[in-house]
């Protein structure tokens, strides 16, 4: 098997897990979004940690390196607790697609924080996606959806900057932080913050609701772990295309699990966010084609 068709395996492995993910945040009923972030976070920072003392890794990072770390971890925090609002009050696959505008924002703050310049495919490819996710947000005083949608499109902003930290963080090098850590921090961050909230407003769960949120932990921490196997065994480039398959996870768990169909306007920005990631994946790779041959 090629690095590269491991890679593709992996992406959709993660692809599925997320999906799992979401689907089990929406099965877990009706709980604040906060509560259900601590309770996803808190597997996570557990197989971080084992990940990291498996690997023989210290828990420490580099000073230089904390600010970084703080910022993707405040943005990733509030990423996912607007992730998971959404989840609870919008069509599964219209949350996930929602989340899934973080690649364009992560090349917009790219362009803001890291100075990198925006190509034009790029700027066409932003605003294709902006279009399709105002398709799905549908912003009209008579959507009852319009407060959870905008919530939703936050929770992209939030892991686009996390995304473009992280990137900042990769190109340190060796100066920069392992994956596992940078979950760590993120996940040791995230329970911090909202466990005030617990101890202060915490709503009792039956078992069932407990199990889910447990099982949503379980199979973030596999998504994080297969999308970070996946970009080991091949290029972005190659393979990040494939991560849109999670939209059609989700709709079959939102329709299979909840009943959930989505409208056709919503179809029509699933087209249009899918379709602009799909003409990035080929712009990209024809770039970097031309750049090996010059």
């Amino acid at each position: 098997m090629s690095k590269q068709y491991k890679g593709v395996l992996c992406v959709l492995a993660a692809a599925f897990f997320f999906a799992i993910m979401n689907a089990s945040v929406r099965a877990s009923g009706d709980l604040p979004a906060i509560q259900k972030a601590f309770f996803r976070n808190i597997v996570a920072l557990a197989c971080a940690y084992i990940a990291l003392k498996r690997a023989g890794t210290p828990v420490r990072w580099k000073k230089e390196n904390f600010w970084l770390l703080f910022t993707r971890a405040a943005a990733g925090t509030i990423g996912v607790i607007c992730n998971f609002y959404a989840v609870d009050h919008l069509v599964l696959s219209d949350a996930t697609m929602l989340n899934k505008m973080s690649p364009f924002f992560a090349i917009l703050f790219s362009f803001i924080l890291l100075k990198e310049n925006l190509k034009l495919y790029q700027i066409i490819a932003l605003i294709g996606s902006f279009i399709g996710s105002l398709f799905i947000i549908k912003p009209t005083f008579a959507n009852m959806d319009l407060g959870p949608s905008i919530i939703g499109l936050i929770g992209g902003v939030g892991a686009g900057i996390a995304y473009t930290m992280v990137r900042k963080l990769g190109m340190k090098g060796e100066n920069g932080e392992k994956g596992p850590l940078i979950v760590l921090f993120f996940s040791g961050f995230s329970c911090l913050v909202t466990l005030p909230y617990l101890l202060f407003s915490y709503h009792p769960m039956e078992l069932q609701q407990l199990l889910f949120l447990l099982l949503a932990g379980v199979a973030g921490a596999g998504g994080q772990f297969a999308i970070t196997a996946a970009y080991t065994y091949a290029p972005a480039r190659e393979i990040s295309v494939y991560d849109y398959t999670q939209v059609i996870f989700s709709a079959l768990l939102g329709f299979f699990l909840f009943h959930q169909l989505p409208d056709r306007y919503s179809i029509l920005g699933y087209i249009l966010i899918c379709g602009m990631g799909i003409y990035m994946f080929f712009m990209t790779r024809r770039d970097v084609k031309h750049s090996q041959n010059a």
